[in-house]
């Protein structure tokens, strides 16, 4: 069984994403190949580690990395954890701080901040 998931689009992005597909057909994927084909996830991956090569990132940059920077992100703006749980559709918000990195922030920010 597949999953739909609703994403309402704010304004701004709207508006780009409405210039972004101005005079192609409805049915047309979002992002397609070269030849004209459905860009699939790997080859999405392949685009966003060589970005991150030519940036001279070290880690290993693929479309899972889009969706945890958007948590972290989300999660700065908003400080809502039970929300982005929904959203990742996680059992527990620990698990939600722990896949998006902000458990071990605050470990680090006691470290640095900790002085006898």
């Amino acid at each position: 069984m597949k999953k739909n998931k609703r994403f309402p689009l704010n304004p701004e992005l709207k508006v780009v994403l409405e210039d972004f597909v101005k005079g192609r057909p409805e049915d047309e994927a979002l992002f397609i190949t070269q030849q004209g084909n459905r860009l699939d996830r790997n080859q999405a991956y392949r685009i966003l580690n060589k970005a991150a090569k030519t940036l001279n990132l070290q880690d290993k940059i693929g479309t899972h990395s889009l969706r945890k920077t958007f948590g972290y992100h989300h999660y700065k703006q908003f400080d809502n954890i039970e929300l982005l749980q929904k959203i990742f559709n996680h059992s527990y918000s620990a698990i939600t701080l722990r896949y998006i990195g902000i458990e071990q922030d605050i470990i680090d920010e006691s470290y640095m901040n900790f002085y006898l």
